[in-house]
């Protein structure tokens, strides 16, 4: 017989191919970085629309955090309502040390805030943030730490499902409540704000926020080839394993706790990055991260794009915060009808979003446009030398 030369039919040609793949999507992602680096400033400046560049790092970084959502409730089935903990603790650690930059003949060196509540020498806390290699670990430790210490304590217990998602939901209000009640040492419900200088530069001078910018395509490039290497492999499978039959792969001899507490921890240092390079470009954080509002927001973003397809994610949360903005805009009084008439068509139209309707109605349509009406067998038997011999005995 002769082998159908159109499927792989080894293990060599479908790892060649595999590792063909991921060089063109990486390439792909080469391209698009250079494209938001280079390309996309210079639009926004053409077009007289220089502050959406600013914009556009916010929800570039917002995106960071989309893609942990993506990781733990697309790829390992938890839905998690409380994602602003883990990025409002991020954004905290790079605030807690903008506002440690004084300027060399400042007198007192304390956050402009604190002297109004009476406090007179920098508490203890505050203290390591003087120095930038700290504040890099706390960035990633402190949600890493909180997200591994919570998840363990709920999945040792097997909780899972809508009860997971109310607990994340109750940890969310635990820590608004406590960051908004710091006002001596955090300044509770106004947050930090008025960010000065980081390595001697104004923070808010266009050549810095550029270069906060480019840091935040360079940390979503990084932190979306580590969900892909994740999810690609026989960890990303694993995953899937735990979200469609946790009891089965559980009696395969996996303990599904450590593996659910390694994702939920990796998942909680992604929002910790997104909400480090988010804070400088806003130019404020507060407990209204940490507020359940954002929080479900976050899981929108995953659900307009399309769960489990990682680049869905950051479509979603580029196209809706993008539409969130010119909607508000153009229309200040019935914006927020918009935007939930966006949601409910997601919902009731496309269960999968717009990178799932791509994948299946999208693709059948371009199909049946463009490519025509799919062969009557498949195109491998015209190659078979039986079915080639059998053809030639009935014609005789």
């Amino acid at each position: 017989m002769i082998e159908d030369i159109s499927t792989p039919s080894t293990a060599t040609d479908i790892s060649k191919n595999k590792w063909r793949s991921l060089l063109i999507e990486l390439g792909v992602g080469l391209a698009i970085a250079l494209v938001l680096i280079f390309v996309v400033p210079e639009i926004f400046k053409a077009t007289g629309q220089a502050f959406r560049i600013t914009m556009l790092g916010r929800f570039l970084a917002l995106a960071i955090v989309a893609l942990g959502i993506d990781l733990i409730w697309g790829f390992t089935g938890l839905l998690s309502l409380g994602h602003g903990v883990f990025f409002g603790l991020g954004g905290y650690a790079i605030a807690m040390h903008l506002k440690l930059q004084f300027p060399a003949d400042a007198t007192e060196k304390l956050p402009s805030f604190m002297p109004l509540y009476g406090i007179t020498k920098l508490p203890a806390l505050w203290e390591p943030f003087y120095s930038f290699q700290f504040t890099l670990l706390a960035i990633v430790l402190i949600p890493a730490i909180v997200g591994a210490i919570l998840g363990y304590l709920v999945f040792r217990n097997r909780i899972r499902g809508v009860y997971f998602s109310i607990l994340t939901q109750a940890t969310t209000i635990i820590f608004f409540n406590f960051f908004n009640g710091q006002q001596q040492y955090i300044n509770g419900t106004n947050g930090l704000t008025d960010f000065k200088t980081i390595f001697g530069f104004d923070v808010n001078a266009p050549e810095t926020q550029r270069v906060f910018y480019i840091l935040t395509v360079i940390f979503l490039g990084l932190s979306y080839v580590l969900c892909r290497w994740l999810t690609s492999g026989r960890f990303g499978r694993l995953l899937i394993a735990l979200r469609d039959d946790e009891n089965r792969a559980r009696f395969s001899g996996y303990d599904p706790t450590g593996f659910k507490v390694l994702v939920f921890a990796i998942s909680a240092v992604l929002a910790g990055i997104g909400g480090a390079l988010f804070t400088p470009q806003t130019g404020i954080i507060s407990p209204k991260s940490m507020d359940i509002a954002l929080s479900i927001e976050m899981v929108i973003w995953v659900a307009v794009g399309g769960r489990a397809t990682l680049i869905g994610a950051l479509i979603g949360t580029i196209l809706v915060n993008f539409a969130k903005s010119i909607l508000s805009e153009q229309f200040p009084e019935i914006w927020l009808f918009f935007q939930g008439a966006i949601f409910l068509i997601v919902v009731m139209v496309l269960p999968d979003g717009l990178v799932g309707w791509c994948r299946t109605s999208g693709l059948l349509l371009f199909k049946r446009f463009f490519v025509g009406r799919p062969t009557v067998t498949y195109p491998s038997l015209e190659l078979d030398a039986e079915v080639q011999n059998e053809r030639q005995n009935l014609r005789d």
